[in-house]
């Protein structure tokens, strides 16, 4: 195809609508069991995710289907951060909590902490089982701080980071004011706003994108207007006002990435996102680095088949229960003797 009949394909495509939204339940494709078997937990392995444009849980819906195509037994907990997604903040005495959220580095990766214990709580489980903590952009930095408090203990066979690191977040943060600003603030329909993600290149997968983006909006009451449509689509976070935590969130991230116990694995949309500090500890072989070029930013929903591949061999590599350890020469010189 030529460069002039690519240009006209794609003036045509991108005039053709959009397919309405997909449900949240719409990927399932079998009713979920609770195990009530706690034998089983030891076989299963944890996801949280979070981040910094796009921070809900469902921007991990294609992935986790392909990941339990793959291990079946796996049990997947994903969670909103707070002021995230649908996440209800409640004070001690019960009352639910408005905005602003407490969003520092240390009451995120607190958060997370807490939902993992509660889940085991919740299913009654002797000890936690084998996890592998993944985050992507913002949740980069929770998971890299929860294995680094190493509060998990052995559980944890070790933590993935999705596209973000320490130096080309921080440039990127100094032009995120620049962002914001250019960006819509609202959308006149669900629709335009997911729309809105692909043209913009923002979400390279059109199926990813009508199962995530209803989540980061929320319908609001136009009383004020002249428009003939009653409701129109707004942000449900409004990233402007985390300003204050931006520097929080990645300061020191390389360091403690490197340095936190378990396995490490960091997956890029490119090799140009790797600061000095990670490059050295690649070379000297301290973590796996996988890169995805034909992916976006947003790498589990542009690509998830291939995300969730690398994270099951990355998950069977470090996990020990079905490591075979020869015997000791030892014993075998007491059998002879």
């Amino acid at each position: 195809m030529s460069d002039l009949q690519r240009s006209f394909a794609k003036a045509r495509l991108a005039g053709l609508p959009l397919e309405p939204p997909l449900p949240a339940d719409a990927l399932r494709e079998e009713p979920e069991h609770e195990d009530e078997d706690s034998s089983s937990a030891s076989s299963a392995s944890s996801a949280s995710s979070t981040g910094t444009i796009k921070p809900n849980r469902l921007s991990f819906s294609l992935f986790a289907r392909e990941l339990r195509k793959a291990l079946p037994d796996a049990g997947i907990l994903s969670v909103d951060a707070r002021g995230h997604g649908e996440t209800i903040v409640q004070t001690q005495d019960g009352q639910i909590k408005g905005t602003p959220h407490n969003l520092s580095l240390k009451t995120l990766s607190s958060d997370l902490s807490n939902m993992i214990k509660l889940t085991l709580a919740k299913f009654d489980w002797p000890r936690l089982p084998d996890t592998v903590l993944v985050g992507h952009s913002l949740g980069g930095p929770v998971v890299t701080e929860v294995a680094s408090t190493g509060i998990l203990g052995g559980s944890m066979l070790g933590y993935a980071v999705l596209d973000v690191v320490e130096g080309s977040a921080m440039d990127a943060l100094q032009k995120m004011n620049i962002y914001l600003a250019t960006r819509p603030r609202r959308f006149p329909s669900l629709a335009s706003g997911i729309e809105w993600h692909i043209r913009s290149r923002t979400l390279r997968n059109t199926h990813s994108a009508r199962v995530s983006v209803p989540s980061i909006l929320y319908q609001e009451s136009n009383h004020d207007t002249s428009s003939h449509d009653d409701e129109t689509w707004a942000w449900r976070t409004d990233l402007s006002a985390t300003e204050y935590y931006w520097g929080d969130w990645f300061t020191g991230l390389s360091k403690k990435f490197l340095n936190a116990n378990g396995g490490k694995l960091l997956i890029l949309a490119g090799t140009d996102r790797l600061d000095k500090e990670l490059m050295i500890g690649q070379m000297q072989g301290k973590y796996q680095l996988e890169v995805f070029p034909d992916a976006g930013h947003f790498i589990q929903e542009d690509q998830p088949v291939k995300t969730a591949m690398v994270l099951v061999d990355f998950y069977r590599r470090n996990d020990s229960s079905a490591l075979i350890l020869p015997p000791k020469v030892g014993d075998l010189l007491k059998k002879k003797s």
